[in-house]
């Protein structure tokens, strides 16, 4: 298993290389630079522009140099622990991931956690009455769920919060913690604000969760080594909590790898749509003004914890399954 790990370690460097250089040049594909968006910006605010104006900002910002030793010299930041300037913000990158990422990861904590707390036990009620009147309700609701927007779902919420109590203005802390450094209080005070957004977050995902749950457990329970142990006077309940519930969490361990991406973006459309500081919002403001700096450390720190989190959730489901773990 060690060797397995460390095997799996090494061949992360590759990966993650060819991820940095494939990014890099996705986000170049839009034609202009950020110089282009950023004297678009100015003169719609009505700032007159020049061309030599354009072209000291490319020198100065050093979007002028060809993509290879854009790229380069930035990745030898990186590689310093220096992320680089977010040309847009004109602050640290670094600073910009650091303000942002402990609510982000707080959210997409929350929401994974409501995901396996709602789909797990749902799921297997749904497959242990089949055809009954719950299972119909539970399918219902769970294609309802697939089939609604996040963001959809979060302007009907805010209609509904409107409508009950006239305000949609919430902060993510209360007044008195903000400029606090974090706390137990402040902790909890941020996650009595952000369990609604990421109920919200979490809909979609638990929705197909249910879907997923319900067909495993319902495949395991016609195997034969289930009906061998009804047949020894095993009970039901014992049966379905022992054996195929076990195999069917398999999908479950495996969806750990999303979480730790998760972490860094949050949840896209509910971010911009309750208008919550995470970085997701900054991540889509800096492709769209092409801030390269900014868009591509966010690209690598996310690909970073993909990779991370396929290689937790191999270890987790060889560890869960004892027939995984013996075919590494």
């Amino acid at each position: 298993m060690l060797k397995y790990i460390l095997r799996r370690i090494l061949l992360m460097i590759p990966v993650l290389l060819a991820i940095t250089v494939i990014s890099f040049l996705v986000i170049q594909l839009p034609p202009g630079d950020f110089v282009d968006a950023y004297a678009r910006d100015q003169r719609a605010a009505g700032v007159t522009v020049t061309a030599e104006t354009e072209a000291a900002w490319r020198q100065r910002y050093g979007v002028d140099e060809p993509i290879i030793v854009q790229y380069f010299t930035w990745l030898g930041g990186v590689l310093q622990g220096d992320f680089g300037l977010s040309l847009y913000l004109r602050q640290p990158v670094s600073g910009i991931i650091a303000e942002r990422l402990p609510l982000t990861a707080l959210m997409s904590i929350l929401s994974f956690l409501l995901v396996n707390i709602i789909a797990i036990p749902l799921g297997v009620i749904s497959a242990t009455r089949q055809y009954s009147l719950t299972d119909y309700v539970v399918s219902v609701l769970g294609f309802l769920g697939m089939g609604i927007p996040e963001f959809i779902f979060a302007i009907v919420v805010l209609w509904g919060v409107y409508s009950l109590t006239g305000n949609v203005t919430a902060g993510v802390v209360a007044p008195q913690f903000v400029g606090e450094p974090m706390s137990l209080a402040k902790l909890a005070n941020m996650i009595s604000n952000l369990w609604l957004p990421a109920l919200i977050a979490a809909v979609t995902g638990t929705a197909g969760a249910i879907r997923i749950m319900r067909a495993n457990l319902l495949d395991e329970l016609e195997k034969p080594y289930v009906m061998v142990a009804r047949a020894k006077g095993l009970s039901r309940r014992r049966v379905i909590y022992k054996y195929p519930l076990r195999v069917a969490l398999n999908p479950f361990v495996v969806g750990l790898a999303a979480v730790l991406p998760g972490l860094v973006t949050g949840e896209l459309m509910v971010s911009i749509t309750l208008g919550i500081p995470t970085l997701a919002p900054v991540f889509l403001s800096a492709l769209e003004t092409q801030d390269m700096q900014l868009a591509a450390s966010i690209v690598l720190i996310m690909s970073t914890m993909t990779v991370l989190g396929i290689l937790v959730s191999d270890i987790l489901l060889a560890w869960v399954d004892p027939r995984i773990r013996r075919s590494v």
